[in-house]
């Protein structure tokens, strides 16, 4: 029999940091996937199923049938000694006024884009610098049918700051998924370094 060390749902004791991490994006761009891709615990999820009363209030994106009401939550130990909480929220418009207290102690935010739908992508950045003073990395999920593009072009398209950083990825494989979240995590890290060194 296992000990309880053994139980991904403990944490290792050789962890010294937790990090929250806020992940956002629009209706349908794969928040839920991204979590549940790298979450080393069962995940916590707010799904319901989409019905007849969401047409004309929420977007309709392909076959997808469930939508997140609440928050998703995962967790991910990185390097065995950074333990970070994802909190992924909701999508449609009438959700947001949520994002502030889910971002409050965040040190920052994984934007989740679609190609096919890049101009949903707007009011959610809107939102995000309105509620919260996070540093943001936006990753382009990678969808088999989505066009591809350079992600400069995406940079330029979304008229993000100079330094924000831009990956693309596969949010299904853990791997990719992962490495998108080292980039946010460092680049937090990077932006609270420069503003200690300003003070």
């Amino acid at each position: 029999m296992g000990s309880a060390n053994s139980d991904p749902r403990h944490l290792p004791g050789s962890v010294a940091r937790s990090v929250k991490v806020l992940v956002v994006g629009a209706f349908g761009v794969g928040k839920t996937t991204l979590i549940d891709a790298v979450s080393e615990i069962p995940m916590l999820r707010t799904e319901e199923t989409v019905t007849t009363a969401s047409i004309g209030v929420d977007p309709r994106v392909g076959a997808k049938s469930t939508t997140t009401v609440a928050m998703d939550f995962g967790r991910l130990t990185l390097g065995g000694s950074t333990a970070l909480y994802l909190f992924g929220t909701p999508g449609q418009r009438r959700f947001w006024d949520l994002w502030a207290g889910l971002a409050d102690g965040a040190v920052g935010a994984l934007v989740v884009v679609d190609t096919r739908r890049l101009e949903d992508s707007f009011e959610v950045l809107d939102q995000l610098e309105e509620k919260t003073d996070l540093p943001v990395t936006v990753v382009v999920n990678r969808f088999p049918d989505a066009p591809r593009h350079p992600e400069e072009d995406v940079r330029l398209a979304l008229d993000l700051p100079a330094g924000t950083p831009v990956v693309t990825a596969d949010l299904r494989e853990r791997r990719e998924t992962v490495g998108a979240l080292v980039t946010l995590v460092e680049h937090a890290l990077r932006r609270r370094a420069s503003r200690g060194m300003a003070a």
